[in-house]
């Protein structure tokens, strides 16, 4: 009986094991299959960046690491598309949460805390026309002329409102490939100032479009009118704006904190603190309905105007290059699945006359956005200027205006924005969006070099901008920091004489100065700490000065030269 029993549950021991093996097994499988996704994803973003430090020794500047990434993905996902059977090339995809969670707000962030504040501010002005005008006119032309390609008879339906909404993804304007050559060229930091602006605006607007265009999904197309039409300008109003508002707030209130507390002493808690407060306003806005791109940004740029000078220097430091790497580390990772997918998501519908059309929609769109918009900007500084009894030259002469079309490539945030699409062709316009930023980052990425010497663009421009070297952050006797004065808005940027200074030594003999006059660094600024120490009673803990040492290195240096030539 005993053993009879035994049997009976040794059975159904191995009965459950059967049962439990086919999952367990799948599970693990899929374990091993994502790691290989993720470690081929990062073998590429290593051979990327290793590939454009190479060309960068060998001073080939026209090749962004971006389109490195593109053609990487591109090279790796066809050999998985032809060589690989297994369920790798199914696992390289990613959910649309890792985009707007996890890859786009280090991008957005960085774009804001690394703002030339002074630049912006001063064309403050075209930057707005071409955020708020150029983004939504172009918005608006590609959605149009798709809308009309897809009323003629050919197989493919699309409503108004997913027009729209791919009109507001193919919007938003990445240059990070023309901007990192401009570096390199030292293109006018005007131009520059423009386009960047441009850019980092013209995100959020188009996001905040897309947003609103879906809210409006579902709905018949002969529901659309005037009131449909001003209660989505309202809409987009109310979500900007009260995005803006959070990321003010938050930026200002950090500012306060770091001023009236003493975290600064403790520079791995305040770098966390700062990390995670900008991250808790991207957040908060999407929890309650708003944009928190658009918080992000702006929590992003009153963060480097306000709280900046608050912080340690350590801090300064660590949020500044954490930032940078995130966003150049999410840039190429987007770039990189960008080329990937192309090729390993089997899902992707590619139909050649929609990409076409959406292609010449895209370049009509960016014509539309750019030539008019400069022309009535140039009409405008040209009237305010007659009224002042002025003669001035265009705001924005012509080669500058062909530069800003050519700049208008499409980057991360559209690749983003596709992972939204949903519905019936929307693998259709996920493959058309997907074609359409490859293309524009191939072909005006990588010809921006000779673009620059057609259009005869000034190069090699040095304008110092406001740096946060160590001559910016000083500190005063209280062990406090303060901001220079003269690096606000309009600052003229000084000039560098190469030199080091020290008022404090005497040039003839080495011998120390004690007059009243304080230390000079190589940027030609004065040291704010007085050259007067309270002398210390306590001679073991005292300090000598630099006076103090070179006497003892020319006394101690006599000495020794007394003893050699001592017989």
């Amino acid at each position: 009986m005993l053993s009879q029993l035994a049997s009976f549950g040794l059975e159904l021991a191995r009965r459950a094991d059967e049962e439990q093996d086919p999952g367990e097994k799948d599970s693990g499988e899929k374990e091993i299959s994502s790691s290989w996704a993720l470690f081929i994803s990062i073998v590429l973003l290593i051979i990327a960046f290793f590939t454009s430090y190479t060309l960068q020794q060998k001073k080939v500047q026209a090749v962004h690491e971006t389109v490195i990434s593109i053609f990487a993905g591109m090279t790796v996902g066809l050999i998985l598309r032809v060589g690989s059977e297994s369920s790798i090339p199914t696992l390289i995809s990613f959910d649309y949460q890792i985009f707007f969670n996890l890859l786009l707000p280090p991008i957005i962030l960085n774009s804001g805390y690394e703002l030339h504040q002074a630049n912006f501010f001063r064309n403050i002005g075209t930057i707005l026309v071409f955020a708020f005008a150029g983004t939504f006119l172009s918005a608006v032309v590609i959605g149009l002329l798709l809308w009309l390609y897809t009323r003629i008879p050919q197989g493919f339906d699309m409503s108004f409102n997913d027009a729209i909404s791919v009109g507001a993804t193919l919007s938003a304007t990445d240059p990070v490939t023309i901007l990192a050559i401009f570096n390199t060229y030292k293109v006018d930091p005007k131009l520059y100032t423009v386009i960047f602006g441009e850019s980092i605006l013209n995100d959020a607007i188009a996001i905040v479009i897309f947003e609103t265009a879906q809210q409006y999904r579902g709905e018949d197309a002969g529901a659309y009118g005037f009131l449909s039409f001003i209660k989505g300008i309202g809409t987009f109003i109310l979500s900007f704006f009260g995005s803006l508002g959070i990321g003010v707030v938050v930026g200002v209130g950090t500012a306060l904190v770091l001023k009236f507390t003493y975290v600064r002493r403790y520079p791995h808690i305040e770098t966390c603190l700062i990390v995670l407060i900008t991250y808790a306003s991207y957040f908060f806005s999407q929890a309650v309905r708003m944009s928190g791109i658009v918080s992000l940004l702006f929590c992003g740029i009153t963060l480097k105007h306000y709280a900046y000078f608050n912080m340690s220097r350590r801090t300064q430091l660590s949020t500044k290059y954490f930032f940078q790497i995130m966003a150049q580390l999410s840039e190429n990772f987007i770039f990189i699945y960008l080329g990937l997918s192309l090729f390993t998501d089997n899902e992707l519908q590619f139909q050649p006359l929609l990409i076409i059309v959406t292609v010449i929609s895209v370049c009509a769109a960016r014509w539309v956005a750019v030539f008019p918009l400069s022309k009535a900007i140039n009409w405008y500084h040209h009237y305010r200027a007659r009224r002042q009894g002025k003669e001035v030259s265009d705001e924005l002469p012509y080669s500058y205006q062909a530069m800003l079309f050519w700049a208008g490539l499409r980057g991360a945030v559209g690749v983003a924005l596709a992972a939204l699409l949903s519905g019936d062709n929307s693998y259709a316009l996920k493959a058309t969006v997907l074609v359409v930023v490859v293309l524009t980052v191939i072909i005006f990425g990588g010809t921006t070099a000779r673009m620059l010497e057609i259009l005869g663009i000034r190069t090699g421009v040095v304008e110092e901008a406001d740096s946060d070297d160590e001559f910016d952050i000083e500190a005063t006797p209280g062990g406090s920091y303060y901001k220079r004065s003269g690096t606000g808005f309009g600052f003229n940027p000084r000039q560098r004489n190469g030199s080091v200074r020290l008022e404090r030594m005497d040039s003839s003999n080495g011998r120390r100065n004690t007059g009243p006059e304080r230390g000079s660094y190589v940027s030609g600024h004065r040291s704010p700490m007085s050259n007067t120490r309270t002398a210390s009673l306590n001679r073991k803990n005292s300090r000598p000065t630099i006076g103090d040492d070179l006497e003892r290195s020319s006394s101690s240096g006599t000495q020794v030269a007394k003893k050699k030539v001592k017989p």
